[in-house]
């Protein structure tokens, strides 16, 4: 597999393909910052009901509705997601017209990862310390108040470096998402590298993978200590 990596031929397959390459990458952060947006604003309500609709919590919520929201995420997270992506194919293309493409990739990858997300959500709000709720509450502040004044605002740095580990995770989903003829460095490096055996294209597209990881993670290190009150 990597006895002729670097031959001339792999050269020239890699040469014939870089012109595609810019493309695909702005393709790769389109779906991944929209992906990663729409999850957002479905995950961050759905996160702050599982911390605030539990019994003792700001927004008390029926128990059985509580359980039902926690079994759909449980069951969402559950499943793997190249599964996932063949289940919701009817439904990208309800939405958008087709199940193939760039912008229809962007329907599995929300349902893959708002579930994760309001996980995250909620990892977040839990670090709160609870005696600035009872404050808030001493205080005659609404449960609505408590939590878009109160929760959120505090729980901002940690949101931001969970929000980067579901961008970096949605951004590793979209290169996944190739296989089914998803768009950018994904369908680079799955239909120009690993079928047709062009393995120097599918390393220069996981390389650059790589780097945009490594900047996503590094802007949200660096906003989330922006943020931080106790780092100022």
């Amino acid at each position: 597999m990597y006895d002729n990596l670097f031959s001339e031929g792999s050269v020239q397959d890699l040469l014939t393909v870089l012109p595609l390459l810019p493309e695909a990458l702005w393709e790769t952060f389109y779906i991944t910052v929209l992906s990663t947006a729409l999850s957002l604003v479905i995950g961050l309500p759905l996160g702050v009901l599982l911390v605030a609709g539990e019994k003792g919590g700001v927004l008390p919520l029926p128990a059985w509705l509580m359980r039902i929201l926690n079994l759909i995420i449980n069951l969402l997270r559950s499943i793997p997601f190249l599964i996932l992506m063949i289940m919701v194919l009817p439904v990208s293309r309800a939405i958008i017209g087709t199940a193939v493409g760039t912008t229809a990739t962007v329907v599995p990858l929300v349902a893959a990862a708002f579930p994760f997300v309001a996980r995250l959500v909620e990892s977040s709000l839990r670090e709160l310390d609870g005696n600035i709720i009872e404050a808030a509450q001493s205080m005659g502040a609404t449960p609505f108040q408590i939590i878009v004044k109160v929760m959120i605002p505090e729980s901002v740095p940690s949101l931001i470096q969970n929000v980067t580990i579901a961008l970096t995770t949605i951004l590793g989903y979209s290169a996944m998402s190739g296989i089914i003829g998803g768009g950018g460095l994904g369908k680079i490096a799955i239909d120009y590298g690993y079928y047709r055996y062009k393995y120097l294209v599918m390393f220069v597209a996981v390389i650059i993978l790589i780097l945009l990881v490594q900047f996503f993670q590094s802007l949200g290190t660096y906003l989330a200590r922006r943020c931080d009150k106790r780092l100022r």
